[in-house]
């Protein structure tokens, strides 16, 4: 069969999701053909994954009928003919609704086909010396799960060209499960860092205990560990939340606790940011209104140029900075955060009950952002696939002080909001015998991006009703 000469590069869809077909321009003449194989611009403008391959594989066969697979790996491949041709089956291994779906075509050197990770991969060669080749992004490991199909499986009723009676086949590939047998291939796991905190806690009760999805405390994984790179097999993961850091604002602005600010809010996201980068990671990192100065006199957003007052917010902007050098990064700007646990809803709700009067801050102005929202923000931006970058994620609504929250805690408990006297910061800290960080006086972040995306953000003020009357 002679190659197809003048198509144009194209995609044509199959029925497994992520799998598509590449038809290739192939330019030939009296002395023979060239063609772009792999070509990365052109390709991923189309809509291929932009996978990373690390390694080109070239499996040549003497005979037609030659036949192997059907054999599924945890990465993705680029498969295609660099001389002869084949009859290609595929079939999805992976957990979820595709599970079994089948589909074949035949490939010479004018097409290639993307073969997702866990999808089952298969050929029958059809001409005599045909050079199969196949671009993969991960390196093969003992340590990782494969699944395999047999060949003349029943219910995937493959239809070969010639019939496997008659074809070489080796005595592994015969002797794979049935369908009903296989061992499904999990999706890429999601490891949530900070799981014990605020945040940690609303994201296990959002993403849940399914087996890909694994949470793990500083005691299960130090950032700050030198062999943070080897510490887990990380090409078997997709996502990593980053809900750690140091939030002690105050005692950042002292030697010690300047020192644990950048090892966790600045270290440790570079580290992670390196790791996504190169195994393919989305990198999910949770940054601050802090990276702000607060002198705006508009919401903050996504683009504006960062300017931390204190050491707290420094160490936290280069956190958002070192995440950002991975080329699938989510961060997200919050700000006011209020979860499970000690917090100052939770604060201001116990001074009420026990009769003290409190005076709280009024010059500090922002939205309250709940946790719940903040894990409900990560899952759609995950699960549409949102254009990478930065969001800000807070509640909506009319911007309050820390007194206007406190008076709406006095309210919402049944005590008497005019119990809360408004004082300015320097009031308010005036007596203070320790080192106090510099705080933003306007906090407040513009929302119209991440509500772009089709999230539906909550009234911060609304939200705290329902907060408090827990």
């Amino acid at each position: 069969m002679a190659v197809e000469f003048g198509k144009q590069l194209q995609v044509v869809q199959t029925p497994i999701p992520g799998m598509i077909v590449l038809e290739l321009p192939v330019h030939g003449d009296a002395r023979g053909w060239f063609k772009e194989n792999w070509q990365r611009e052109k390709m991923t403008a189309l809509g291929l994954a932009d996978f990373g391959p690390v390694q080109n594989n070239i499996s040549f066969n003497d005979a037609v009928g030659t036949t192997r697979g059907i054999h599924a790996e945890p990465w993705d491949k680029w498969v295609s003919v660099a001389t002869g041709r084949i009859f290609g089956a595929w079939v999805d291994l992976r957990e979820g609704e595709s599970f079994g779906t089948v589909f074949t075509t035949e490939l010479d050197p004018s097409r290639a086909i993307f073969v997702p990770r866990g999808v089952g991969n298969s050929y029958q060669t059809l001409e005599p010396d045909t050079a199969y080749t196949y671009l993969v992004n991960d390196h093969w490991s003992p340590d990782a799960s494969y699944s395999f199909l047999n060949l003349a499986d029943e219910t995937a009723a493959i239809a070969w060209p010639i019939p496997l009676a008659d074809v070489e086949i080796s005595e592994k590939d015969k002797n794979h499960p049935r369908l009903a047998n296989v061992t499904p291939i999990a999706p890429r796991k999601t490891l949530v860092i900070g799981s014990n905190g605020q945040l940690g806690l609303a994201l296990r009760a959002a993403l849940g205990d399914a087996a890909h999805i694994e949470y793990a405390t500083r005691a299960d994984l130090d950032l700050a560990d030198p062999d943070l790179a080897t510490a887990r097999r990380w090409r078997d993961y997709g996502t990593i939340i980053n809900a750690g850091a140091n939030t002690a604002v105050d005692l950042a602005e002292t030697p010690e606790g300047r020192r644990d600010a950048w090892i966790a809010n600045a270290e440790g996201p570079a580290r992670l940011a390196r790791i996504a980068a190169e195994n393919g990671i989305t990198l999910v990192h949770i940054s601050s209104d802090y990276v702000f100065d607060g002198t705006s006199d508009r919401p903050y957003r996504e683009d504006d140029a960062l300017a931390p007052l204190g050491v707290y917010g420094q160490s936290k902007a280069a956190g958002d900075v070192a995440a950002a050098t991975a080329p699938r990064h989510y961060i997200l700007r919050t700000s006011w955060v209020i979860g499970e646990g000690k917090n100052f809803v939770r604060t201001m709700a116990s001074l009420a009950e026990r009769g003290i009067d409190p005076k709280v801050v009024d010059d500090q102005t922002g939205r309250l952002t709940f946790t719940d929202d903040i894990a409900r923000a990560i899952v759609h931006l995950l699960a549409s696939q949102a254009p990478y970058g930065v969001y800000n994620v807070t509640g909506s609504g009319e911007p309050a002080t820390w007194a206007d929250i406190a008076r709406a805690v006095f309210s919402a408990t049944g005590h008497d909001p005019a119990r809360i006297t408004g004082v300015s910061t320097e009031e308010y800290f005036a007596a203070a015998a320790a080192p106090v960080a510099p705080r933003p006086q306007w906090s407040v972040l513009d929302l119209a991006k991440l509500e772009e995306t089709g999230f539906r953000t909550r009234d911060h003020l609304a939200c705290l009703q329902e907060y408090a009357a827990r």
